[in-house]
C-alpha cells in the first residue's frame, strides 16, 4: 500500500469515529496535527527540507514550512519547544551536538548511537540516505602543488596558516582540535566564516584570506574553482549522511514511510546537482529543485 493510500484509509477511519462518537474535537482546524518542516540556513539544507515538505503535502499530511532558521544551536532548540517539528539533519554533526567526544565513523555506527542520544529530548531519526555531504579541508590547486599537500597530515608543511570554516568548526572534534589530535597538525588561526562552505568561504579561500578552508563535499564550487579537497586517512570526519530528524510529538508511521522512501533514493550526485541547480547559473529556486527531483524519482 502506498503512502497516499495509507493515509487516505487513516483518514476515512478517523472520519467514520468522529460521525460514530459525535466528537466536535475531530474538526481539521487544529494546528496541533500540523507538521512544521524547518531548515538551516543554507541552499542544501533549505532544498532537501522543500523536498520533505512537498512529499509530505502530496501524501496528504498538513504541513507548513520554516525554512533558514539558522546554524544547530537555533534548531535544536526549535525541535525541543515545539517551533519545527522536523528538519533534515546530518547525522555525524547532529551526533557531535550531543556527544562532542563521540568515535563512531561509519553511517550505521553514528546512526545507532543517535537513536539514544536524540530521545533524551523526544526526537527521533529515520533512515538515513546514501546522499552524504562531508566537510573537507580543502586548499587550492596552486597551495597543494607549491607544498605537496595531499592530506591532512601534510598541513604541517603549511604552517602557520589561517583556516577559515562556521564559527563551530574551532570547537568540533574534527575542526582545530581535530587537526592537533589526529594529525599533529599546529599552527591553525581560526577564522570564523558565516555561510558553512558558501560562496564567502570560497572567495576568502581563492583571494588567499584564508589558505585552508572547511568546504563541503557536494559544493560546486570545488570544480568551479579547481580546488583540491585533502584526504582524510585516519577518518577523523565521519559520515554526514542525510536523515530526517523529527519530534515524537509528529512522528507517524505514514510520515516515516513517506521520507524513508526519499532517503532511500537520495544520492551524493544528487546532492551535486541539486545545488548546481539552484546556487550555480541556473539559479533555480529550492521549490522548483525539489519537484523537479520528486517528479524524477516517482515520488510525487
Amino acid at each position: 500500500m502506498t503512502s497516499n493510500s495509507r493515509l487516505r484509509l487513516t483518514g476515512a477511519i478517523a472520519a467514520a469515529a468522529c460521525l460514530m462518537t459525535g466528537l466536535t474535537a475531530c474538526g481539521g482546524d487544529d494546528d496541533s496535527s500540523k507538521v512544521v518542516v524547518g531548515s538551516f540556513n543554507f541552499p542544501e539544507s533549505e532544498i532537501l527540507a522543500e523536498i520533505y515538505y512537498q512529499a509530505l503535502d502530496a501524501d496528504g499530511v498538513e504541513v507548513e514550512k520554516q525554512f533558514n532558521i539558522g546554524p544547530r544551536q537555533q534548531t535544536l532548540p526549535a525541535l525541543k519547544d515545539g517551533s519545527i517539528d522536523l528538519i533534515p539533519e546530518y547525522n555525524g554533526n547532529l551526533l557531535a551536538a550531543y556527544d562532542p567526544e563521540y568515535t563512531e565513523r561509519t553511517t550505521e555506527e553514528v546512526d545507532g548511537a543517535l537513536v539514544d542520544a536524540v530521545a533524551a529530548d523526544e526526537l527521533q531519526v529515520l533512515d538515513s540516505a546514501a546522499a552524504e555531504d562531508k566537510d573537507a579541508y580543502v586548499v587550492t590547486r596552486e597551495t597543494a602543488e607549491a607544498n605537496d599537500l595531499t592530506s591532512i597530515g601534510d598541513l604541517g608543511a603549511l604552517a602557520p596558516f589561517k583556516l577559515g570554516a562556521n564559527p563551530q568548526f574551532g570547537e568540533l572534534g574534527y575542526g582545530i582540535p581535530g587537526l592537533e589530535d589526529v594529525y599533529g597538525v599546529t599552527g591553525a588561526e581560526f577564522v570564523p566564516i558565516e555561510d558553512y562552505g558558501g560562496p564567502d568561504t570560497v572567495k576568502a579561500l581563492v583571494d588567499d584570506s584564508v589558505q585552508v578552508a572547511d568546504i563541503y563535499t557536494t559544493s560546486p564550487a570545488l570544480v568551479a574553482e579547481d580546488l583540491v579537497v585533502l584526504e582524510d586517512p585516519e577518518n577523523m570526519i565521519s559520515s554526514q549522511n542525510i536523515i530526517p530528524l523529527i519530534s515524537d510529538d509528529a512522528f507517524s508511521e505514514e510520515i516515516a514511510d513517506t521520507l524513508n522512501e526519499i532517503s532511500a533514493q537520495l544520492t551524493t550526485e544528487d546532492l551535486i546537482a541539486l545545488r548546481e541547480r539552484v546556487e550555480g547559473d541556473e539559479a533555480a529556486s529550492a521549490a522548483t529543485a525539489a519537484t523537479d527531483w520528486l517528479e524524477e524519482k516517482g515520488l510525487l
